[in-house]
């Protein structure tokens, strides 16, 4: 199994550096996306440098248009844009690809395979909400990060891993990340 993680400039990078961390403890190949932006958020919210994915994934420089992920022949089993941008969320729906982040999400759709949107926004403007829109009209899955409580989480970890396991189960990844509703682990 091979995905794409795309982490753009969006409060949340805890999200996706869970997400990466899973993926290479589940023994999955990941390719990593970050925007510049990306890159500062994910060094400011989790004091981790871009290079520090290097241990749990492929990294590729988001300007890298020239990379394997940025062609429809690179088979992939889905990508993951977490946390994703307003900006970025708007280009993907107007069918921009002028970065590696917004052209390899071209590609996924074009080629039809799973394509995850998690924007971490609030509140959404009509603008936001008719991007959203024509992206789910188009097949990608919008999956805002907004954690639920059933499970009673205590710790912050147990909410990030709410988000990240329905991240997985979109990819039909299993996990035992959360005890899910009605199973005892």
């Amino acid at each position: 199994m091979r995905i794409i993680v795309g982490v753009t400039g969006a409060s949340g990078s805890l999200y996706a550096y869970t997400l990466i961390r899973t993926l290479h403890q589940l023994g999955i190949e990941t390719h990593v996306i970050a925007t510049k932006t990306g890159e500062k958020v994910l060094q400011y919210e989790c004091g981790v440098n871009i290079n520090d994915m290097k241990q749990f994934a492929e990294v590729h420089d988001d300007s890298n248009l020239f990379a394997p992920v940025a062609s429809g022949s690179f088979k992939t089993d889905g990508m993951v844009i977490v946390p994703c941008s307003m900006n970025t969320l708007g280009a993907i729906a107007n069918g921009i690809g002028d970065t590696l982040v917004t052209r390899a999400a071209n590609v996924a759709m074009k080629e039809k395979r799973n394509l995850i949107i998690v924007p971490r926004e609030a509140p959404f403007h009509l603008i936001h909400l008719q991007n959203m829109t024509k992206l789910a009209e188009a097949n990608v899955s919008i999956m805002p990060a907004s954690p639920g409580f059933y499970h009673q989480p205590k710790e912050i970890w147990e909410l990030i891993n709410f988000i990240v396991s329905r991240i997985l189960d979109a990819l039909n990844i299993d996990h035992k990340l959360i005890e899910r509703w009605g199973e005892k682990q």
